[in-house]
């Protein structure tokens, strides 16, 4: 049985934007996502060009870009969300600069890892346990979802990795918008339960770039980003994670050509490095 908790944040300072929400791509999966009066950081990466992200077992991979902030000027977090401990989302700059009372809602491995790393305030989900954060009578809900981060034995030797579905409400009502990440995810039958339980998706985060470990390919590339479109089904996706380290080999580009192959341009949107998504919050 799926668990579920909430963790209720100090009233507002000021009254939130009615119906605005925005994400912030800074590189990699880092964004900030702000709305409802929320704001939180994902999959913190703030290595500069030039230096390696360690990916396990003595692999390393260079960044090629920099983060579009640097980490000192980060707005005020309320949570990170964390979809895997991997070096491309959990840096050692990450590690050294974020407060340790910083709510991390991720995976159990990550959140077990981080606490015994000094981090007070870890919240370890199995797929379909949620977490809630709640601000007066305005809730920001995060649901762990499925995710498989390569195929067959590969999977086990890589970090647990979970997709996330955020739901924004107001008191007693049901969620006005809905956000899914996909998280370092492959294509695989257990993605399809996602359409099942949530058949309305405003907005989806692609992980792409079609990352290659030892030559396996263990996130998803033009194609199967392409695949994930017609299975999950938002309204609009935008792809991240897409051109930074040189583990990287699907381009944006490829996955661009592809979309405009598939008649697919109206519900792709293109985020570059510093720019910013806006969306509605009815």
């Amino acid at each position: 049985m799926a668990a579920s908790h909430t963790l209720h944040l100090a009233g507002f300072d000021t009254p939130p934007h009615p119906s605005g929400g925005s994400i912030f791509f800074i590189g990699t999966a880092s964004t900030i996502i702000s709305g409802g009066g929320f704001t939180l950081l994902t999959d913190p990466n703030f290595l500069h060009a030039g230096d390696h992200a360690h990916l396990g077992y003595g692999l390393t991979s260079k960044r090629l870009t920099n983060p579009a902030i640097e980490i000192e000027h980060l707005p005020p977090l309320d949570a990170c969300l964390l979809s895997h401990l991997h070096g491309d989302h959990w840096d050692r700059v990450a590690e050294a600069h974020l407060s340790r009372s910083l709510p991390i809602i991720t995976t159990m491995h990550a959140a077990k890892a981080l606490a015994k790393r000094g981090f007070s305030d870890t919240h370890g989900l199995h797929p379909w346990d949620e977490v809630r954060l709640m601000r007066e009578q305005s809730w920001l809900n995060i649901t762990s979802l499925p995710g498989k981060h390569g195929p067959g034995i590969i999977n086990a030797l890589l970090p647990p990795v979970m997709g996330s579905m955020l739901e924004w409400g107001t008191g007693e009502a049901g969620p006005s918008f809905r956000l899914y990440i996909s998280g370092d995810t492959l294509l695989y039958d257990q993605l399809r339960e996602i359409p099942a339980r949530y058949p309305d998706i405003d907005l989806a985060l692609l992980h792409l770039g079609g990352m290659r470990v030892l030559g396996v390919l263990v996130t998803m590339d033009a194609r199967q980003g392409i695949s994930a479109i017609r299975i999950i089904n938002p309204h609009l996706s935008i792809p991240i994670h897409y051109n930074d380290y040189g583990v990287f080999k699907s381009s944006l580009q490829e996955f661009m050509q592809t979309v405009k192959k598939e008649g697919l341009e109206d519900k792709v949107h293109y985020l570059n490095h510093g720019d910013s998504y806006s969306f509605e919050l009815p």
